[in-house]
């Protein structure tokens, strides 16, 4: 990941922006009510999205290399499994 601007905005800027689209799009399922297996999944998957985005761009582990930028996604991962697995064998 580099710091170089594209279109002259921050990389962290672009990827602090698609956290509040991805926000909002969550907050306006909610709003209007949407529910459903697909829907659940698809919400569970933009928090595991926002989750990497945040473990790599604002907590650094996207600069770091072999091991130590395993535990966050493994952490989004597993839950993240486990949760699909009992949504899905709930409907």
């Amino acid at each position: 990941m580099s710091n170089k601007p594209f279109l002259g905005i921050l990389p962290s800027t672009w990827v602090y922006s698609i956290l509040i689209v991805l926000t909002f799009v969550t907050y306006t399922i909610g709003e209007e009510g949407l529910g459903g297996l697909h829907i659940s999944l698809f919400v569970l998957g933009i928090a595991i999205i926002k989750g990497h985005l945040v473990g790599s761009y604002f907590m650094g582990l996207g600069q770091l290399r072999g091991l130590w930028r395993w535990p966050v996604s493994v952490w989004l991962i597993i839950p993240g499994a486990l949760i699909a697995t009992a949504f899905t064998l709930s409907y």
